[in-house]
């Protein structure tokens, strides 16, 4: 048995712990609340944007323009978007799972080349010796719409250029403060849901329309990707938060046992002096 210094010494330690997680807690829970206002802000704009494309597009328009074309071919671009941090339970490895079930699975006879967001992800893939083709980190402290850009610019270039054929993104949605689901977008070519309007209106495009077409389906999808940041910076505070409180009860119950523990052994130390203090005074 641990002597009674040695288990004090352990319940100091669980204590500063217990601090630590409890802080961040706090601290997880207040860029949560941040995190989430931005995100009723951003989906509004992103879901009207989703929903105004379908009726400016026609079926000839889905076979001529070049972000709408379906391209024959089996190069997959997947951005898979993490955290820059860890201490946020499974957030990270619950993408990283996804992605390589997808990639056994539905990409298996794929050429996949993986664009990666935030630090954490570019540290598990390359643990995993999966190969990844461009990082971007640091772009969650600031809450910049220019990162959705870069990165959509990115994709789309490649796209342009037929250095790929498909690009699909995956990030976890952000449902409530304890729950968060890995979703799989798809973000090239633009497959806009087919919809049938009560009247047809007849649009006058200016200067003409496919110029109009390509500077909404960019919008959108830097829309759609602004959109995306702003779920996985929430669903990563959601799941800190989840993960501390969890840690901070962890420690609660360590405390309790060791303190159950300290007291059985300061009981079994008084009894011990009490005996041999009987056990002296029968020897007098």
């Amino acid at each position: 048995m641990a002597s009674l210094q040695e288990i004090r010494r352990r319940i100091e330690s669980v204590k500063g712990t217990q601090k630590i997680t409890r802080a961040m807690k706090m601290v997880a829970a207040a860029k949560l609340h941040r995190a989430h206002e931005l995100l009723l802000n951003t989906r509004p704009y992103a879901y009207h944007m989703r929903e105004l494309i379908p009726g400016l597009i026609t079926q000839d328009d889905r076979q001529a323009h070049p972000l709408l074309r379906s391209i024959a071919g089996n190069r997959t671009r997947l951005i898979v978007v993490t955290s820059d941090r860890g201490i946020c339970g499974s957030y990270n490895a619950a993408i990283l799972q996804e992605t390589l079930r997808n990639m056994r699975l539905m990409l298996a006879d794929r050429q996949v080349s993986i664009t990666v967001v935030g630090r954490k992800g570019a540290e598990l893939f390359r643990r995993r010796q999966v190969p990844v083709e461009n990082i971007h980190a640091g772009i969650f402290e600031q809450h910049s719409a220019n990162a959705a850009v870069r990165i959509v610019d990115e994709f789309v270039n490649a796209f342009l250029d037929s250095q790929v054929d498909e690009v699909l993104c995956l990030y976890n949605e952000y449902k409530n403060a304890a729950v968060q689901a890995v979703v799989i977008e798809k973000m090239l070519p633009y497959e806009a849901p087919a919809r049938v309007p009560e009247a047809t209106p007849v649009w006058i495009f200016e200067p003409d329309k496919n110029a109009v077409i390509m500077r909404l389906l960019r919008a959108n999808l830097y829309a759609q990707m602004h959109r995306i940041l702003h779920e996985a910076a929430a669903s990563e505070q959601g799941a800190r938060m989840a993960a501390m409180d969890s840690a901070t009860r962890n420690a609660g119950d360590v405390i309790a046992t060791l303190s159950l523990e300290y007291n059985r052994a300061r009981q079994d130390a008084i009894t011990r002096e009490v005996v041999e203090v009987i056990s002296g005074t029968e020897a007098l």
